[in-house]
Order: C-alpha cells, then structure tokens, then sequence
C-alpha cells in the first residue's frame, strides 16, 4: 500500500532521489521545491550553507519572498535551529512569516516559506530525506571542486556584496538613531548620554556579528583549511603503509577565500592519491605556504618519478588550478621522485579595464561606480569626491543606463563580477 501523499510510488520515490543526487548547484534549490509539492506544500524555499562560498543561499519558489530574504535573517534562523526541525514566525523576506526549517548533518539548513501543515509522518520523514541528499550533494560538489564550480563560485560575488550592503544599511541606521538620541531636545543631558551609550554597545555587537558572518561566508583561515586537509588524508595514512608528512602553513598567514580552500584541498588529495598509486611510494610530503597574494603548495614523494602529465586525472588538476588563474607544475626524475607544485592566487584577476571599456564610462562615472561598489552612499561619495550630492545622483543614473541595471545592488554586482575594485 502506498502511504505517501503522491500518487506514485517507488518510480517516483526514485526519480526524486535520483534528480536532486545529480542536480547542478544552480538546480538544487528548484528541483527539491518541485520534488516538495506534493508531499509538502510551500510558498518559497531557501537554502543556506557556508560550504558553498560562491552562492550561501539558493533559492526557488515566490520570486517576491525570495528575492527580500537576507543572509542576516538566514543566519538568525540556522542559530535558532537547535533541533533537526523548527516551525514557526520569524523574519524572513523582510516581514514575520510562517516558516519550517530543517537543518543537515552537514550544517545547512532548508527554510520552507508558509508550508502546509504535514500530518503523514511518513511524508515528513520522505522529505527530510530529501532534504538530506541535496545537502550531502552540495557538500560532494564542493569538496570535489570542479573546474566549473570553481569559476563560478570566484566570479560570483552577489551572496558576499549582498551581506555588505546589508550591513552598510544596518550602520546607517544605528548611525542615525544614535546623532537623534544625542540632538534630542526633549532628553537631559544625562539621560541623552545613557541612551546613546546603549544604541552604541548593540550597534558594536550587530557589527563584530556581521563582520563576523562576512568572513565565515566568503574566507576560510588558512590554518584552519589546512587542518581540514589533514583530517580528509588522516584514514589514507593509517589504513595504508603510507608515511604523509606534512609542513603546516603560518598560522598568521592571510585567510584563504571558500574557492581556493576548496581547490586546495581537492587538489592535493587527488595528488597523494596519484602518488601513491606508483610503486614503491612509502612516503609523501605536502607543504603549504602563504605569500599574502599566493597560496603555494608543494608535494613530493619518494617513488619511482613516473608522474605523467598526460594522465586524464593529472590533466583535471591543471584544469582546477587554471580555473581559479593558477598553475601546476610536475617535475618527474626516474628513481628520484615527483614533485607537484601549485600556485594559487587569492585574488580574481583585475579585468575591470576592460568592463570600464566595455561600458563606455567616464572616469567620473567609473570613480563613483567603485564607490557605490564598496558601499558607499550618494552623501558620503560626494564628499570623498568634493561634488554635490545632485551630480553624484546624475552620475548614478548614467551608470544605471549604461550598464543596464535599475539599482545601486545591480550596479555593485555588476561591477564586482567584472573585477572592479
């Protein structure tokens, strides 16, 4: 007897498992809201996840939910979810809303916008399943860290400019409610001075917070990845009569962002892996250091020196590293050893030249476009550029011409994928 609220059974049970386990990362988000219709019932869904740097949160259902919904109130729902599942009101797409989150072993969580009620345990437990192989699949795509993926998730910088601006607005709010506090004429000095000592100790925490979900979304400490890295290696080590050994980086070094972590890790794991698969391969050592603008990564066994270039999985790390505007180096000497070298940039190419000469801007426009890109606001770029307030708007709205776009988020996006900095 089928007990699930759809009308087909395993076909269908497996045609669902079997799409979200092979979906893109572009895809999750709306193959598991198609795949949830039946058995649950939602407005909206989002995806929230660190492990995937490039876009932290995917996205499907009421494009006028979805499109209001924040990081902040992401990351105020993930804390709140102590269990596997929660239910109720809370912030979301600007305004409280009936919601279900359901958080993964992996730490994701998945937040269903004004669900119906499920009553069929059955059903609920079907679509935490669900839930759980979309989350494991993001993880996969990660780890594995796909030459795709890798240029996708450098190029793609919306998630992270999005936090930005978020807490830009959050500043000038606190900014502005503190000068109001401090001008009042209805409030005595002391009284004044007590109320804008608390307005300023909340503000403090809201910054050190997003500051803090800013760097947990876009960077990853390089001390901290490369502990990762050793854990991943740690069964191949003890199951095999493998000897890795393994020269840390500084752990002062600068914080390496999601993508190149990711990379990192990928690379050097399928590396050993090559390595070891030759004869004779007792031992492999693996160091990484940090320069301040490369990641440089070393690998060298003891083996016979026959790494080839040519070797389709060899290939695919070239192609990891050249993904990201880095390089692979192999150096094979017979009975001596191979070495694997990588160098790895921490920063996208700068190619805004060419977006300013693709978009025809004015060096004017181009310096208020950079501005706007780093957060500023119309008051605070005409005084950084000694103009009015009238001309920058002027400038603001040839910017939105030429590049297409009908907000100051568009426009910062835009110019951010493009390299301006």
């Amino acid at each position: 007897m089928n007990r699930f609220p759809f009308s087909t059974g395993p076909a269908r049970i497996a045609a669902d498992i079997g799409s979200l386990a092979t979906a893109p990362l572009r895809e999750v988000a709306p193959r598991l809201h198609t795949a949830l219709e039946e058995v649950w019932p939602h407005s909206a869904l989002v995806i929230f996840t660190e492990d995937c740097t490039g876009r932290p949160q995917k996205k499907a259902g009421d494009a006028e939910i979805t499109g209001r919904v924040t990081i902040a109130e992401l990351d105020a729902l993930r804390r709140s979810a102590n269990g596997e599942q929660w239910s109720g009101h809370a912030a979301f797409g600007g305004q409280p809303r009936a919601v279900v989150t359901l958080k993964a072993d992996t730490g994701a969580i998945l937040v269903l916008c004004e669900p119906r009620e499920v009553v069929d345990e059955d059903a609920a437990a079907y679509a935490r399943t669900l839930w759980e192989v979309v989350a494991a699949s993001i993880v996969r795509q990660v780890t594995e860290a796909a030459p795709d993926y890798l240029r996708e998730s450098r190029a793609v910088s919306s998630e992270r400019l999005q936090v930005t601006a978020e807490l830009t607005d959050r500043h000038v709010a606190d900014l502005e409610s503190l000068l109001a506090t401090l001008r009042s004429r209805d409030l005595d000095h002391s009284r004044a001075r007590a109320l804008a000592t608390d307005l300023a100790a909340d503000a403090l925490i809201r910054a050190r917070t997003g500051g803090d979900l800013v760097a947990s979304i876009a960077e990853e400490p390089v001390s901290h990845a490369f502990q990762r890295l050793k854990k991943e290696l740690r069964p191949l080590s003890r199951s095999e009569a493998l000897d890795i050994q393994f020269v840390e980086p500084p752990a002062d070094g600068r914080a390496l962002p999601g993508e190149v972590a990711h990379a990192a890790r990928a690379i050097v794991r399928s590396t050993v892996l090559l390595m070891h698969d030759q004869e004779a391969v007792t031992r492999v050592r693996v160091q990484w250091n940090c320069d301040g603008t490369h990641l440089l990564i070393s690998m060298r066994d003891d083996g016979p020196g026959r790494l080839d270039r040519g070797l389709p999985a060899l290939r695919q790390l070239v192609a990891r590293a050249t993904a990201l505007g880095g390089r692979l180096d192999l150096e094979a000497i017979a009975d001596w050893g191979s070495r694997v070298d990588v160098y790895m940039p921490l920063d996208p190419p700068d190619t805004s030249d060419q977006a300013v000469h693709a978009w025809d801007l004015a060096p004017r426009e181009t310096e208020v476009l950079r501005l706007i890109t780093a957060g500023r606001r119309n008051r605070q770029i005409a005084a950084h550029l000694g103009i009015s307030e009238n001309t920058v708007k002027f400038h603001t709205s040839q910017l939105y011409r030429k590049l297409g776009v009908t907000s100051r988020a568009a426009a910062a996006t835009l110019a951010t994928e493009a390299g301006l900095r």
